[in-house]
């Protein structure tokens, strides 16, 4: 398969602002801006912030105030939502919201929507209280936020003040076929959120190139694929500080959720093999050793997506690691843009 140049994929971060132990939300959010500092120097192209609710190893429940927060470190990143989960808001609030930001922040606001609650469902109740239940209805809520941000809606008995007229770029979030559909039909940018749920990574994708309608805001399909990366001088530190992705996962899958634990010399003493082959399929999106490694996986993960975007999680428990981590990225897609290396992904 000819593979395009990966110079032209750019990367990005997406941050979980994970909680890890013996810290605080405090600490994580200190973190989280330190390392959007760092990876503006190396040329990233965004730094995404999720939304998650009544987590105990997650900060990241109000998105919009820690856009604010990190774009207000920051100078030339673009900065958004990976993403606002719509359900739990109002689209006009939404609207206000994001204007807001991208009023202080020309230029430099995206907006990520996803379908889902980001919790459960007894916290989903009382995020959206007597809203609750009623029927959601995803593609009407994307129409009436771009009806607000346009220039068009300055006539209306409602309107989003600031937010009108203003150009903030929507992508649809999703983790199966059904976010491809909408996203193709509406003619939006698509994200896939591979880092966590890779089995219809292929599938959506597909879908999404082969259904897309050019709208007036996007003439060709885009893809950002979401991977987990973990990057380390060597293999094996690699490996090892990988254990740490491999407990939160372990939580989501047992339910046993916990703050950001360390490192750990052999997880088989905390858990069984047919968890670990369960919790080994959901992160197959991930990218885990030494530059050399990276540079071989990753460069066959792109030739094999074309993806337009690559968005990097990185769970490791030390912040200096993390850093390094996305060090070692930045280096590897790099190495990656040069000629030669197109030519061996293309053969």
């Amino acid at each position: 398969m000819k593979a395009e140049s990966p110079s032209q994929v750019a990367f990005s971060v997406l941050d979980l602002a994970a909680v890890a132990q013996d810290n605080t939300p405090a600490d994580t959010f200190r973190n989280s801006l330190d390392l959007a500092q760092n990876v503006e120097k190396l040329g990233y192209t965004r730094f995404w912030l999720s939304e998650h609710h009544n987590m105990a190893g997650v900060a990241s429940s109000a998105p919009p105030v820690l856009i604010g927060y990190i774009a207000g470190g920051t100078s030339t990143l673009r900065v958004g939502s990976g993403g606002i989960m719509l359900p739990n808001h109002a689209p006009l609030v939404v609207a206000e919201q994001l204007g807001t930001l991208a009023s202080l922040y020309p230029g430099r606001i995206d907006l990520g929507l996803g379908r889902a609650p980001g919790t459960d469902q007894t916290t989903a109740r009382a995020i959206r209280g007597a809203r609750f239940g009623v029927e959601q209805d995803f593609p009407r809520d994307i129409q009436q936020l771009q009806t607000y941000f346009s220039a068009a809606n300055s006539t209306s008995s409602v309107r989003a003040i600031p937010g009108e007229g203003l150009d903030i770029p929507i992508y649809i979030l999703g983790s199966s076929t059904d976010s491809a559909y909408l996203a193709a039909a509406m003619g939006l940018p698509y994200a896939f959120a591979s880092h966590f749920a890779p089995g219809q990574l292929f599938a959506a994708l597909k879908i999404y190139r082969q259904n897309f309608r050019p709208s007036a805001t996007l003439a060709e399909p885009y893809v950002i694929t979401c991977v987990n990366v973990i990057a380390a001088d060597t293999d094996d530190e690699a490996d090892y500080l990988s254990t740490t992705l491999k407990q939160m996962m372990l939580g989501v899958v047992t339910g046993q959720r916990q703050l950001m634990q360390p490192p750990v010399k052999d997880m088989s003493q905390l858990w069984s093999p047919d968890v670990a082959q369960y919790v080994m399929q959901m992160l197959a999106a991930s990218f885990i050793g030494s530059p050399a490694t990276l540079q071989e996986d990753l460069g066959a993960f792109l030739a094999q997506t074309q993806a337009n975007e690559i968005m990097a999680t990185s769970h490791i428990f030390s912040h200096e690691a993390r850093v390094h981590s996305y060090e070692l990225l930045a280096e590897t897609m790099r190495v990656l843009g040069q000629p030669q290396a197109v030519e061996q992904l293309a053969a």
